[in-house]
């Protein structure tokens, strides 16, 4: 992630990095970036400042309480023992055994540097136990950590409290916000009536892109949907939603409701092409004519278009597709579902093909 700066436009050029497949407001980038290394981050609690009752660690051990007073550090039975201030805390790691990717053994060594009082034990997702908590907590996605009480007694918690969200006297944490990738996804976006869907309902493959029109990334993957479209055709289903990063793209909601005044008339993909390939031009300009323009190309009713733009009839929805991408931990731009396989940024043509193949032969 870059620092904590607004992101810059991407140059033509720097869309030719594969490195580079994803466009993420420069917010959205620096909370990550404070939060995804908690070590760092909390780095200077661990020098002196967090100790926890000698007395919790040392039971019937046979050292003098005047001696644990006065001792941070000491022996006893060739083992070496650090007081700290923090009580322990249990960590419930809520994940699938047979998911490789929902693994949290790197998350929890960057928790256990700035939290050294952590006790984890896992709970299988389906399980009993697993299921109610999921559920308490509406966990959308694997590996999920739930706190026990005393999490808000700790100086991690006083230094990062909104990644935090409070059930009961339990605690779980924003996987999305700390920067932890989603492993596996319990839940997926709906798709409602008013959605922008493009073939059958009913197809095996579905794939959802969350997308900004004025995001150079989507630009460019706009050109592998339009191939997988044109290959599978009536075998896949293709639902738009919009997610306009409003915070380094100001034309982006204006363009996200002039395309759905077009879809409104049933030529959502001729506008979001005209939208895309001219993407330079009505990105700079001030007005709002260049999108009835683009409505007259395509053989829209211009009239009725530009009363559904002036109006910000689709506004609301817009602004609900936003808050579901925000729920499902998506910050950055184009982010794609094909089924429950989720693919964060400009995919190529031949990895989306190889995951929809695989859902097909499911």
């Amino acid at each position: 992630m870059e620092e904590e700066k607004i992101a810059n436009e991407a140059s033509v050029e720097s869309l030719n990095d594969e490195s580079q497949l994803q466009e993420v407001p420069g917010d959205e980038k620096k909370k990550i970036k404070n939060l995804i290394s908690l070590s760092i981050l909390l780095g200077g609690l661990l020098i002196g400042s967090l100790f926890v009752d000698a007395g919790q660690l040392i039971k019937g051990g046979g050292i003098s309480q005047g001696v644990l007073n006065g001792k941070d550090v000491f022996s006893l039975n060739g083992k070496t023992w650090v007081a700290y201030e923090d009580p322990i805390v249990n960590v419930q790691v809520i994940t699938d055994e047979s998911c490789e990717a929902c693994k949290a053994d790197d998350f929890l060594l960057q928790l256990r540097s700035a939290l050294p009082t952590i006790s984890t034990s896992s709970v299988v997702y389906d399980s009993t136990e697993g299921k109610d908590l999921i559920e308490k907590f509406k966990i959308k996605t694997l590996p999920a950590f739930v706190f026990d009480a005393n999490i808000k007694d700790t100086g991690l918690f006083s230094q990062a409290a909104p990644i935090f969200k409070k059930e009961g006297e339990m605690y779980s944490i924003d996987t999305a916000q700390v920067g932890i990738p989603a492993g596996k996804y319990l839940e997926l976006p709906t798709v409602g009536e008013n959605d922008i869907v493009i073939g059958s309902r009913d197809n095996k493959v579905t794939l959802i892109e969350f997308s900004d029109f004025q995001c150079p990334y989507c630009q460019k993957f706009q050109q592998s949907v339009d191939e997988i479209l044109k290959e599978y055709g009536d075998k896949v289903t293709f639902v738009y939603k919009q997610f306009p990063l409003t915070s380094i793209h100001p034309k982006a909601m204006d363009a996200a409701m002039a395309s759905e005044c077009a879809n409104e008339q049933g030529k959502f993909l001729e506008y979001a092409d005209k939208l895309f390939t001219n993407q330079a031009d009505w990105s700079k300009d001030a007005s709002n004519a260049k999108f009835g323009a683009y409505a007259a190309q395509v053989g829209l009713n211009v009239g009725q278009f530009n009363q559904c733009l002036s109006s910000s009839k689709y506004q609301e929805k817009i602004q609900a597709n936003v808050a579901e991408a925000q729920e499902f931990g998506i910050s950055g731009t184009p982010a794609l579902f094909i089924n429950d396989q989720f693919q964060p940024g400009a995919s190529s043509v031949d990895a989306l093909k190889k995951v929809i193949d695989e859902q097909l032969e499911k």
